[in-house]
């Protein structure tokens, strides 16, 4: 009988490569990590590790398990939860992800009312960008993924497999120092009007949009400074060091000091969503979640 939680050692044995490394990530010793392993090869009954030095690779069949694994565990978790529902335990755990503008604007409204309304429920966050927060809900990594994307964009990514909660649309918007010519403008700037300026980029993602809206607008941008701290952008073009373009939620908690806040045209706008599994869409802590986070978009 295959074990969950030698599929998670599997996994961590997987991903570091080695007993000990995987036993540093789980908080355990290398033995036990080792006797975990024997103990699965035991039940599938075929080796999963090779083992070549102090590096381990995974047989065809480790491989195989290893991709099943975040399913099956994830699937886990669901089952878990469900049965403690339906037995009437008055609780529920929730691993959410969240990119920073999500985590600061629209998370703490969404965690506020979820706790007076269901006390026992505990809500970990941990940040990520999308895909990365994808892809660790596809893992089974957390049950709540808040991402986004930009429609249209080359190469965005599908989310047939998943769950998809619509909770905002989001547009980007322009930021240039209070002295600059175009700060007083009362309507929309064309980006192309921006084109000789030294650029503050953000997050690695929103960086690749804005670099391909400028090329669509005939120009690239010369990024001077890059950060994935929202404030630090604001703080760069507040002290006259570029302009820049952030998601306008980015500025929901970010007071644009000595900075101008500039609509732009063409509109660009990303799709900001929460994502979980199937499964676990039927989890009612999780499913909670999933409704406090559309009213804190609401709101």
């Amino acid at each position: 009988m295959i074990e969950a939680r030698h599929l998670r050692v599997l996994r961590a044995v997987a991903a570091t490569g080695s007993f000990s490394a995987a036993g540093r990530r789980l908080g355990c010793t290398q033995p036990a990590v080792s006797q975990q392993m024997k103990a699965l090869e035991a039940s599938v009954g075929t080796p999963l590790l090779v083992r070549g030095g102090r590096e381990m690779r995974l047989t065809q069949a480790g491989e195989a398990l290893v991709r099943h694994a975040g399913g099956i565990l994830a699937g886990l978790t669901a089952a878990e939860e469900e049965v403690a529902a339906i037995a009437g335990l008055r609780a529920g755990r929730v691993r959410l992800v969240s990119f920073p503008s999500g985590s600061s604007a629209l998370v703490p409204a969404a965690l506020a009312a979820l706790r007076a309304a269901h006390p026992g429920t505990r809500v970990s966050l941990e940040e990520a960008e999308p895909p990365a927060s994808v892809d660790m809900l596809r893992e089974g990594e957390c049950d709540v993924a808040l991402a986004f994307r930009y429609p249209g964009a080359p190469g965005v990514e599908e989310w047939d497999d998943l769950v998809v909660r619509p909770l905002l649309t989001d547009r980007l918007v322009g930021l240039v120092p209070e002295r600059h010519p175009l700060a007083a403008r009362s309507g929309a700037v064309g980006i192309g009007e921006l084109a000789g300026e030294p650029w503050i980029a953000g997050c690695p993602r929103c960086r690749g949009r804005l670099v391909e809206v400028c090329e669509d607008a005939g120009f690239t941008p010369r990024i001077d400074f890059a950060t994935d701290d929202y404030p630090a952008v604001v703080g760069l073009v507040g002290a006259g060091l570029g302009v820049a373009v952030l998601p306008q939620l980015a500025l929901e908690s970010v007071r644009p000091r000595h900075a101008r806040v500039l609509t732009l045209e063409p509109a660009v706008r990303r799709e900001i969503v929460a994502l979980t599994l199937p499964d676990l869409a039927q989890v009612p802590a999780v499913a909670a979640t999933l409704e406090q986070l559309g009213h804190a978009a609401d709101r």
